[in-house]
């Protein structure tokens, strides 16, 4: 078994590598002792299992667990496949629907092949639980003993169950009890610590108050900076469309990144890069000069992070070829023309039916978002000259594709 680094200039490297990311420690003095101890902590990471995707802003937590493995501590990825079957009410001004099993268990999967994508997977370090596992067993008289430890005006001091209730919004009993629950994972798992979003901190606040009243001593509860997405608006979501996700390939996350406004380039350098401080004041000072080459490289650095260098590179030189340089990419997809190739034709080829109707093809003509070679087409019978080397059409911003003749399809 690994030993547990626990020397001052690790630790210390570890507290100033966690203060980019963090926004508050419940305690710092706890967890120095902690990380000092000698002892192999139990940092928990809870997940629920509402939603299959993960994106950077996710990651943060993540990098910081792969942090505490990188010195010998153990992170227990905690599946909530229970408490997702109740819904977690952060943030909602109504009940969330319940999901069906298959679905949890979907999700599960997708959620587990990401996370394992950043943390190290060998058993020193990594442990993975459902809270199923302690809560299914949980008897009517446990819950009923474990209620009687809570007052409702304790659990309506949360911001989210007061609004509601200011409004006239309904409750259901078993949202109120969700937060209980939670807390009760930390006390099951025996954890030292978890890392969180701010949203998560009234449940795992109260996990220290349950471990504290079973005798035991606290977890830690470190909470992380939620920076706004890629629109500059609210933070990070799939239903916006304003996020970088993990599961994006290295083109997608690349080209998201370049929608970032300009003032927040310096901000998501911070947080999702590891780029060293001193480069990243330089980053901010570019922003003022050349914005462009400022979110290239911030682009770049996040790309690297999750897919390596020469994928970064590639993507920097892909970006630079195809939008600064308005250049049609060499790995453009070969759609092989129609034996009578009019515009519509051939964008009918390029897109499958399911990814975009007839009426959606016409309407990008008719919006001019259509070029052949550089010439805006609107007309969707207009013919396509195709020559023995192909044409280029570009489809919005980010669509290119290499158009040859019907009788060959590469080349």
């Amino acid at each position: 078994m690994a030993e547990v680094a626990t020397d001052n200039a690790a630790v210390d490297d570890l507290l100033t590598r966690f203060e980019r990311t963090t926004d508050e420690v419940f305690t710092l003095d706890e967890l120095r002792t902690r990380l000092a101890s000698g002892r192999r902590l139990r940092a928990k990471y809870g997940v629920d299992l509402t939603a299959p995707d993960m994106h950077i802003g996710h990651a943060v937590n993540l990098w910081m667990y792969r942090a505490l493995q990188d010195l010998g501590h153990k992170v227990i990825l905690l599946l909530g496949d229970f408490t997702t079957r109740i819904g977690d009410p952060t943030g909602r001004s109504r009940m969330r629907p319940v999901l069906p099993p298959e679905v949890i268990e979907r999700n599960a999967d997708d959620i587990m092949r990401q996370a394992l994508s950043i943390l190290r997977t060998d058993k020193d370090v990594l442990e993975i639980r459902r809270n199923s596992e302690w809560l299914d067993k949980l008897t009517a008289a446990d819950l009923l003993s474990l209620m009687s430890t809570l007052t409702l005006d304790r659990l309506m001091s949360r911001d989210m169950f007061r609004k509601r209730a200011e409004v006239g919004t309904e409750i259901y009993t078993h949202e109120l009890v969700y937060p209980l629950l939670q807390g009760y994972d930390s006390l099951a798992l025996d954890a030292d610590l978890t890392i969180i979003g701010t949203d998560q901190l009234f449940n795992e606040m109260m996990g220290r108050w349950l471990q504290e009243r079973a005798g035991r001593p606290p977890q830690v509860v470190i909470t992380t900076k939620i920076t706004p997405g890629i629109d500059g608006q609210a933070k990070q979501s799939k239903s916006l469309g304003n996020y970088v996700g993990l599961g994006h390939p290295p083109r997608e996350k690349f080209g998201r990144l370049m929608r970032l406004p300009d003032d927040l380039i310096g901000q998501y350098a911070r947080v999702y890069t590891d780029v060293p401080p001193e480069e990243i004041q330089e980053l901010e000072g570019a922003v003022r000069t050349d914005p462009m080459a400022a979110k290239m490289r911030l682009a770049s650095e996040i790309v690297r992070r999750y897919h390596g260098d020469e994928a970064a590179e590639a993507e920097r030189e892909w970006f630079t070829r195809t939008f600064r340089e308005r250049k049609a990419p060499a790995d453009a997809p070969v759609v092989v023309a129609p034996d009578e190739p009019t515009i519509y034709a051939v964008l009918r080829r390029a897109f499958p039916s399911d990814e975009k109707s007839n009426s959606e093809l016409r309407r990008l003509l008719s919006q001019r978002a259509v070029e052949v070679d550089g010439e805006v087409v609107t007309d969707p019978d207009a013919p396509v000259a195709i020559p023995e080397d192909g044409v280029f059409v570009k489809v919005g911003k980010r669509n290119w594709f290499r158009v040859v003749p019907p009788d060959r399809s590469a080349g």
